[in-house]
């Protein structure tokens, strides 16, 4: 059985009749799928979301946090509820600005490039979807358990890296497999994501907040995983991936009483049929894969490089808990920009990295001089760069689910996939040297 990854090469595919007075059957169970990838899509990210929203304090508790002997875990012994505002944590590494001496683009690395590979790998696994979701399932819960459980830092970042090889799998299989589904679920699917990053900075920093150590929140995340696992195997209603996706079945759900043969269509409209034709085809990709790629990663050279630097000290939030709600401030953002497909589409994703590397440069200014008055204007900034960032998530995979021949649309989404963790990566590698060159710098008047 062909399967998600496998090449397919049929000769015929069944189309709908394109007859203008007989409308199409309505598809009644289609709510099933749009609501089970919703579910998928915020139960893949949701772990990645957590280990970056956590990103401040696990790097807190890995340099010995006050000072004190490190707990039996290193999560277990840092409590959030009884930070201040100003003397918890003004230093970490260095004796002047605010700052970690290994930046939190460390954690975004452990966090992104088990990711990044197994996305690159992703269409050449000859595994069935239902054994790619397994281990989707097994490698989320594993990573909870190992970063809350962890004594020596390298299974802290084995429990990261297992929640990222989850994240990039899942992310590699379910938008391959959502060609053989109604469009709509790309909607759902960005809208899940989206609302992964909602609800995993903000449970984590609620959680934490109500006084739970960092240790017991992600133990009671482990309900993700089986969520994701319900949604898949109980809701989601599968289709058969020994035929191509196709359009009509996308758009109505209906049996198909007539085919045609691919031989009839133009050539750049037939299915890949051998690996040296998938590869030739990935340039044609680069127009989906480049803006996307910008955007992500001057979005997460901000979250990553500079978000932990932008500091307002003598307010009524600590360091650690503005980091967090700067993380929280930005997936809500991300979640309304991903949710608004169906309501506005943007074909020029170009746009947004443009308007991105301005909030790059207006957060390097402010990480280095402390020019911002209040923390409200930093607020509203975060969520204009979360809603671009979003922005360019949900429509590069529109386009792809509506613009790309419906033969190699499988193909294309698995392909694409990997652009936003190429600019991820990219971004942690550029956010390490840069924040410590900038905590290297005189401390600025507002932290005096």
């Amino acid at each position: 059985m062909t399967d998600i990854g496998e090449a397919t090469s049929p000769s015929v595919v069944p189309l709908t009749e394109n007859d203008p007075d007989q409308a199409p059957p309505k598809d009644k169970g289609l709510w099933r799928d749009l609501v089970a990838y919703w579910i998928l899509g915020l139960c893949n990210n949701y772990g990645y979301v957590v280990m970056l929203t956590a990103a401040h304090d696990i790097l807190k508790e890995l340099e010995g946090g006050d000072g004190h002997a490190k707990s039996a875990s290193p999560l277990d012994g840092y409590d959030v509820a009884k930070t201040t505002a100003r003397a918890d944590d003004v230093t970490f590494g260095y004796e002047a600005r605010p700052c970690n001496k290994l930046s939190t683009g460390a954690i975004l690395l452990a966090d992104i490039l088990p990711a990044l590979a197994v996305k690159s790998i992703a269409s050449f696994l000859p595994l069935a979807k239902h054994v790619r979701i397994f281990l989707c399932v097994a490698a989320a819960a594993a990573g909870f358990l190992l970063t809350a459980f962890a004594t020596v830092e390298w299974v802290l970042f084995v429990g990261v890296i297992a929640t990222s090889f989850s994240s990039g799998l899942g992310e590699a299989t379910f938008l391959a497999y959502a060609t053989y589904f109604n469009k709509n679920v790309i909607s759902t699917w960005s809208s899940g994501t989206g609302g992964a990053g909602i609800a995993g900075s903000l449970s984590y920093t609620g959680l934490t907040g109500l006084g739970l150590t960092p240790k017991t929140t992600i133990l009671i995340m482990l309900v993700v995983p089986g969520l994701e696992a319900a949604a898949f195997w109980l809701l989601l209603r599968h289709k058969d991936t020994d035929k191509p996706a196709d359009i009509s079945e996308q758009e109505a759900g209906s049996e198909k009483p007539e085919e045609i043969d691919y031989n009839t269509l133009p050539e750049d409209e037939r299915p890949l049929e051998n690996w040296n034709q998938r590869l030739r085809y990935i340039p044609s990709l680069f127009i989906f894969m480049i803006p996307l790629i910008l955007v992500y990663l001057l979005e997460y050279y901000i979250n990553q490089g500079l978000f932990e630097l932008v500091y307002f000290p003598g307010i009524w939030l600590s360091q650690s808990a503005q980091y967090r709600w700067y993380q929280v401030i930005y997936q809500i953002g991300v979640f309304i920009s991903r949710s608004s497909v169906n309501l506005i589409q943007f074909r020029q994703v170009w746009i947004m990295a443009v308007f991105q590397f301005l909030n790059v440069v207006y957060f390097t200014f402010e990480a280095v001089y402390y020019f911002t008055p209040s923390i409200w204007i930093i607020f509203v900034l975060i969520l204009w760069e979360g809603l671009l960032g979003g922005g360019g998530y949900v429509n590069t995979f529109y386009r792809i689910q509506t613009d790309v021949p419906a033969a190699r649309r499988e193909y294309a989404m698995m392909v694409t996939s990997i652009s936003d963790s190429v600019g991820i990566a990219l971004a942690g590698i550029a956010a390490i040297p840069s924040h410590n060159a900038i905590c290297d710098l005189p401390v600025p008047d507002r932290l005096l």
